[in-house]
């Protein structure tokens, strides 16, 4: 049965990883589940609060990952507030339409136009729209980082 449930656990690990790529699937949710089938359907004592604490803190770090790199990047390339909110919703929109390319695309197209309703100038619309790419990436690029490192630490944990 132990086989079974670590098949689980690790099929709960690379679910986490495609929650990047389709922010539909909850990565966060998904990785404390496989914390949580360890924890109390095979291992006979607590796996220890520091883990539990430090899980906590990743998991805060993991939410905002996005928000706070497309928020900053959009910011950073000149683009307006309503860029960065639209560049948010725009991740979530265009995790449905055209997957995976849709959560690129989107933003991009989304945050230009808004730019450009805003009376900017198209290369000022162009580089907010910029922001909000690399602001994906560099969101993406923590996310995957953070969830390495908190994987990797349960395993040293167990």
């Amino acid at each position: 049965m132990d086989i079974l449930w670590w098949i689980l656990i690790i099929a709960c690990f690379v679910l986490s990883f495609a929650g990047i790529i389709f922010p539909i699937i909850p990565s966060v949710l998904v990785l404390w589940v496989g914390f949580f089938l360890y924890q109390f359907l095979i291992a006979a004592e607590n796996i220890g609060w520091v883990f539990w604490i430090a899980m906590v803190i990743f998991t805060g770090i993991l939410i905002f990952a996005d928000i706070i790199a497309n928020s900053y990047f959009v910011k950073r390339y000149g683009g307006s507030k309503w860029g960065e909110r639209i560049a948010a919703v725009g991740v979530i929109v265009g995790s449905f339409i055209i997957p995976p390319f849709g959560i690129i695309l989107v933003p991009f197209v989304a945050v230009m136009v808004t730019e450009l309703i805003q009376k900017r100038t198209a290369n000022e619309a162009m580089r907010a729209a910029l922001g909000s790419l690399i602001g994906f990436l560099s969101g993406s690029f923590a996310k995957v980082v953070i969830q390495l490192v908190m994987i990797i630490w349960f395993f040293i944990a167990i």
